[in-house]
């Protein structure tokens, strides 16, 4: 196996350009923390972007900044946090729950997974967030979509069109994001002891009213033990975080209290006690326990994630939690990934989709890892490809099971 090292985009370029004329598949990895994601790649070479790696633009004052596509996320949180400025969409660490170190993600690979967060609810993904992008396709053509600027839309945005696409397009090399002010502080209300249909009840009349949530999640009595070193106690917690200046943050703090005061016992969690609940509803801390077990995350209708939660347990066993007003629900199976099971619930309780985040090799190379697509997506999907990469040279096979 040769693994290919480049330290500029010109020589991704040339590496790209070789693997098409050898007709040679390359694996594109960054620091490789998310690299059980996916079916499991057979190819003999590797490119290697962890040396494309530094911030190329910061511009604080225009919530610009530009990147290599090796650069660490850590190292550009830490840049921001000097000038009080975040990424909005608060992007997942995969890191730990895939039994690696957390803070080894890529500015890359956050655009190819199209991360995002608890927040999600209020400011999207990644692909929300990006401005423009220099990249090389399968053909080994370069090209550059979007800019520096928010209003530069103009013509295809392929930029977004590489967010979720898991290397198999293109090879981003410079990346720039929109960036925005940090709240001055947090806090998050927390309901004890709600049966999941009563907290998917409670999270919707929050979400609906003028409080301006940025994050709703209920931790059933199964798993909320395991946040925050065990601090929570009296059965599940349903928890609504309010971020903001502070005078403001205590005001719908306030509004919402007492809006959910017939729902059970309320209490707050305030400034870092918060912020580090939310980093571990983010990261799935309950399930990063250095076990193998399948872990699938699943995006439905928020109203019905409850209901498919039950159904799944009456067939097979599942330890659960819900983000995203309960529209994204976290389960770590208690044995097999049960794949056509939960498929199948899926599109019996209004639709969605389910990928399986970590299982062991062989669990991952029998089962279809991404949702299946439609006939008529799929068709879309196999056009995007031929036009990007024809010869099928980067990362074939992470997203199709055959």
């Amino acid at each position: 196996m040769t693994e290919f090292l480049p330290n500029s985009a010109e020589e991704v370029l040339e590496t790209i350009q070789w693997a098409v004329s050898e007709e040679s598949p390359l694996e594109i990895v960054g620091h490789g923390s998310k690299r059980g994601i996916g079916q499991p790649l057979q190819t003999e070479h590797t490119l290697d972007l962890s040396r494309l790696a530094g911030i190329t633009l910061y511009e604080p004052e225009e919530l610009v900044l530009s990147a290599k596509a090796g650069t660490p996320v850590a190292e550009i949180k830490a840049a921001l946090r000097e000038h009080n400025q975040e990424f909005a969409f608060e992007p997942m660490d995969y890191g730990p729950l895939l039994g690696g170190e957390a803070g080894r993600g890529t500015l890359g690979g956050l655009l190819a997974a199209n991360l995002s967060g608890p927040r999600r609810l209020k400011a999207g993904a990644a692909r929300d967030h990006v401005l423009g992008v220099h990249a090389v396709s399968g053909r080994g053509e370069g090209f550059k979509s979007g800019g520096r600027v928010v209003k530069n839309v103009t013509g295809y945005d392929l930029s977004k069109g590489l967010a979720g696409s898991w290397g198999t397009l293109a090879v981003a090399t410079d990346i720039t994001m929109k960036v925005l002010p940090a709240a001055e502080t947090e806090t998050t209300l927390c309901i004890a002891g709600l049966e999941d249909a009563v907290a998917t009840e409670a999270m919707a009349t929050a979400m609906g009213s003028s409080a301006e949530v940025s994050g709703a999640a209920h931790l059933p009595e199964g798993v909320v033990g395991r946040f925050i070193d065990g601090a929570f106690s009296g059965g599940g917690q349903t928890v609504l975080r309010v971020e903001g200046f502070g005078p403001s943050v205590a005001y719908r703090i306030d509004l919402l209290a007492r809006l959910l005061r017939g729902y059970g016992t309320i209490g707050t969690l305030e400034g870092d006690a918060s912020r580090r609940l939310w980093r571990e509803i983010r990261d799935c801390q309950p399930f990063a326990d250095g076990t193998p077990a399948p872990v699938w995350r699943v995006s439905v209708t928020p109203s019905r994630g409850h209901e498919l939660v039950d159904a799944y347990r009456r067939a097979a066993g599942a330890n659960v939690y819900y983000d995203w007003q309960g529209g994204l629900i976290w389960m770590r199976m208690e044995a097999d990934p049960e794949a056509e099971i939960l498929r199948k619930m899926i599109a019996h309780f209004g639709g969605g989709h389910a990928t399986l985040v970590r299982a062991p090799l062989a669990v991952r190379a029998a089962t279809p890892v991404f949702e299946p697509q439609s006939p008529a997506l799929a068709a879309l999907s196999a056009r995007l490809r031929e036009q990007f990469d024809p010869k099928g040279i980067l990362n074939p096979g992470r997203m199709a099971f055959t």
